[in-house]
């Protein structure tokens, strides 16, 4: 599939602005540039930008219902009655656990932690998880990334003499919850000036409102930023506003004093000595603590978190491992099928969306496969498996289109869903599945946007290579942590060549290893374009390539250099396309 090339343009009016920023400033007119796409218009904007603080976090009290929250936790420590910290078996649920544990488990010991079984309990609040916590003698339950819409399992806790308080992140109905407490930005009543916040944020700003009210330091709460920083990058949400403040310090903690059990991660993870980013999270260390609810028990991952003993931990983080290695294996067979499935049946070439359901895939796996396929064919795409007696699956969209409206719309047909604008979660009557499919297809259909039904990639600045100077780099790399809301920067260059040395690499000869020069300067830049090899010929005959890319420092042999990260390649015939 050919990517189309969208060069961002500035209006005459940004243009004054961006001469304004890079003379203040004192960087080049490129990055004025990238401030004013990331809505940065003032030196203190920018300032604020490349210092983030946390004495610019808002106050926790601003939350609907944070006040009742904090009461009822206090409460229940003055009556030494018993806490359960209740979670998803996702990251960003396991991490919310481990925060909120490990913080009250420092002043407080009469507290326990509680993940659903995915396969026997499923998502959110469980009646099993209800009866644990009564049959144990808790009298509050805190529960975290999940609960917005457990109206009836809430009502129940409460015939049953349980109090919940609820921090959840995801889109609320126009019923709430019983609680005692719903913290949720979304929340049309709720006054937050920051609507974005991981569900790991809700329960770190519930910890941080305790703090205040109860005079502890701040200082106790920042090494349990790590774990707020698994989250935001592993939920997707936002790095922007308080999430990039949370996300930025949280990198800070994970470099400098990771805990114990994140240590053992990293080390199994082969980044021991690297600066860990968002990416590595994303790509290396969320699945792989995400692995342990898919697999086995999301609780094990809760475990390790809050462990600091770290012979434990690095047994459990190898088993933790061990189950990773078994899930890629099973994510990609499942991903096999379902494009044989798509395959097989010639409706799918014409439709906007993908539903697919077989009854035995592995339920640990399917929004994994649901990803796959919706970068595969840049559709919105459900997968569905057969769980306690429903048909149950993830689902995933492409830029720009709500998937979460999308399943909205159908929501007659189905027994519970939940989620966001590019992922969620349903089940479903499996004979409802059929009907199902054709609504949400003529929803799609409907209202996904033409230019939502191919990839293009959005190209923030023209580069020549003189441009790339050791300043614009250190500048650039301030820019981060990078992730939705503020993605590393995607540049530009046309009409570069082949220095003469550049080679194809890997196993079967499939990624192009790159020394480019352009008119500009007599730089060489190096890069890597992962499996691009059909360009090799055009290349060696010293034609010209237009290029877009990120650009990354590698590490090799302990040096640390500029490297180019190709993300697409055109030519003049394809140009023309």
């Amino acid at each position: 599939m050919i990517n189309r090339w969208v060069y961002r343009q500035l209006s005459e009016n940004e243009i004054e602005i961006q001469n304004k920023l890079a003379d203040e400033l004192s960087i080049s007119s490129v990055l004025a540039q990238l401030l004013i796409q990331r809505d940065i218009f003032t030196y203190e904007d920018a300032r604020k930008f490349f210092r983030p603080d946390l004495a610019d976090l808002h106050d926790p009290f601003l939350m609907a219902d944070m006040d009742k929250a904090v009461e009822r936790l206090s409460a229940a420590m003055r009556r030494n009655e018993k806490i359960l910290v209740y979670g998803d078996y996702d990251v960003d649920g396991t991490t919310s656990v481990s925060l909120v544990y490990k913080f009250l488990k420092q002043f407080y010991s009469n507290v326990g932690f509680y993940i659903p079984d995915r396969y026997n309990e499923g998502y959110g609040i469980s009646i099993q998880g209800i009866d644990y916590a009564a049959a144990n003698d808790f009298k509050l339950i805190v529960a975290l990334d999940c609960g917005i819409k457990a109206i009836d399992k809430v009502k129940y806790a409460t015939t049953l003499g349980l109090d919940f308080v609820i921090c959840d992140h995801h889109t609320p109905d126009d019923e709430l919850p019983p609680a005692v407490a719903v913290l949720d930005p979304k929340r049309i009543d709720c006054n937050y000036p920051y609507k974005h916040l991981s569900g790991c944020g809700v329960g770190f700003k519930l910890m941080q409102a305790f703090s205040q009210i109860n005079n502890i330091d701040f200082q106790q709460l920042t090494p349990l930023l790590d774990l707020v920083a698994l989250s935001i990058a592993s939920d997707i949400v936002p790095i922007t506003g308080e999430n990039r403040i949370l996300a930025f310090y949280g990198l800070k903690q994970i470099n400098s004093h990771p805990s114990v059990g994140l240590k053992s991660i990293l080390d199994i993870c082969g980044l021991g000595d690297k600066e860990i980013s968002i990416s590595d999270i994303v790509f290396k260390i969320g699945p792989r603590i995400n692995a342990s609810g898919r697999m086995k028990l999301a609780s094990e991952a809760v475990e390790l978190l809050v462990s600091s003993n770290a012979a434990f931990a690095k047994q459990k983080s190898g088993t933790i491992n061990e189950y990773n290695n078994d899930r890629k294996d099973l994510d990609k067979n499942i991903t096999d099928e379902a494009i044989a499935l798509i395959a097989s049946d010639q409706r799918y070439a014409l439709r906007r969306s993908i539903v697919v359901h077989k009854p035995d895939w592995h339920k640990g796996v399917i929004g994994i496969v649901a990803s796959r396929l919706s970068e595969e064919y840049y559709k919105p795409s459900i997968v569905l498996t057969n769980s306690n007696g429903l048909a149950s699956g993830s689902a995933r969209s492409v830029p720009g289109f709500d998937i979460y409206k999308a399943i909205d719309s159908c929501r007659d047909l189905l027994e519970n869903f939940g989620g966001h604008m590019y992922a969620a979660g349903l089940s479903m009557k499996e004979e409802n599945v059929s009907l199902f499919t054709e609504r949400f297809e003529k929803f799609v259909s409907e209202n996904i946007l033409e230019e939502q039904t191919y990839p293009q990639i959005d190209i923030d600045a023209v580069l020549q290579f003189k441009d790339i100077t050791p300043k614009f780099f250190r500048v650039l790399k301030q820019f981060g942590p990078f992730g939705p809301g503020n993605m590393k920067p995607m540049f530009a260059s046309k009409k570069v060549f082949d220095y003469g040395t550049s080679r194809l690499v890997g196993k079967e000869q499939e990624h192009l290893k790159l020394e480019l020069i352009d008119s500009s300067c007599e730089n060489v830049m190096n890069g890597i374009a992962f499996r691009m090899y059909e360009y090799n010929d055009h290349l060696k005959a010293l034609n010209p390539l237009d290029i877009c890319y990120t650009i990354e420092e590698n590490y090799f042999n302990g040096n640390v250099s500029i490297q180019l990260m190709i993300r697409d390649i055109k030519i003049e015939a394809e140009k023309k396309q």
